[in-house]
């Protein structure tokens, strides 16, 4: 079998690679859950099932080997709520929770240009939570250029919908971009902490009452 991206890259990195199949786990989820869900489509909350399993194994070999676990999610994925709860979000340390996805790319690129340890197939594959078939981040959010754009100017700048639309964004774009990023403060509140790099971090520099129901 070809080598998954993925092992080339912790191999470069001298980190350690398992794999350790769900597809059985999952199943077992969705035989229990069957009388609830059946004569229903499927949608998030069997992708968030899988996240869930996930998040559960890594806990499982962290309690087990005293190792801390790191969760993956970025400054743009935290501000509008992709991410799933106890799944994805499970850990003990956010690493890149203040750096917008654009930067993350940006960040890989410079560490290549030391040493190309990173994969080009990671880099130039099109960003997925890989929960269901031929899933991509496009098919629920704006291209990241135009997201983090938005992002920037509502929480670093704090800039309200009419000063963003002024920028040259469609206004219904922006409407649900800003809707997103209100909506799941519950989900930041419950996040672990992270590296601060820029003014306005989740938590200590930004934070909402869950309760507000104002909207701009």
């Amino acid at each position: 079998e070809p080598v998954p991206p993925s092992a080339t890259l912790t191999h470069n990195l001298g980190i350690y690679f398992y794999t350790v199949p769900i597809d059985e786990t999952f199943q077992s989820y969705l035989d229990m859950m069957k009388r609830f869900f059946e004569d229903t489509k499927w949608n998030t909350a069997e992708e968030n099932i899988q996240a869930r399993i996930r998040g559960n194994i890594l806990m499982a070999l962290s309690n087990k080997f005293g190792s801390l676990v790191l969760t993956t999610g970025n400054k743009s994925e935290t501000s509008v709520g992709y991410a799933t709860l106890y799944g994805d979000m499970a850990g003990g340390f956010a690493i890149i929770s203040d750096v917008p996805k654009t930067l993350v790319y940006e960040l890989c690129e410079y560490r290549n240009s030391i040493k190309p340890v990173i994969p080009v197939s990671i880099l130039t594959k099109p960003p997925s939570a890989e929960l269901n078939e031929n899933q991509k981040d496009t098919d629920s959010l704006p291209p990241y250029p135009i997201l983090d754009g938005i992002l920037y100017a509502y929480i670093e700048q704090n800039r309200n919908l009419d000063e963003i639309v002024e920028l040259g964004y469609d206004i219904e774009l922006v409407r649900r971009i800003i809707n997103l990023v209100d909506r799941n403060e519950y989900k930041r509140c419950q996040a672990p902490p992270g590296i601060r790099i820029t003014p306005k971090s989740f938590g200590s520099d930004r934070r909402l009452p869950i309760t507000n129901k104002y909207r701009d």
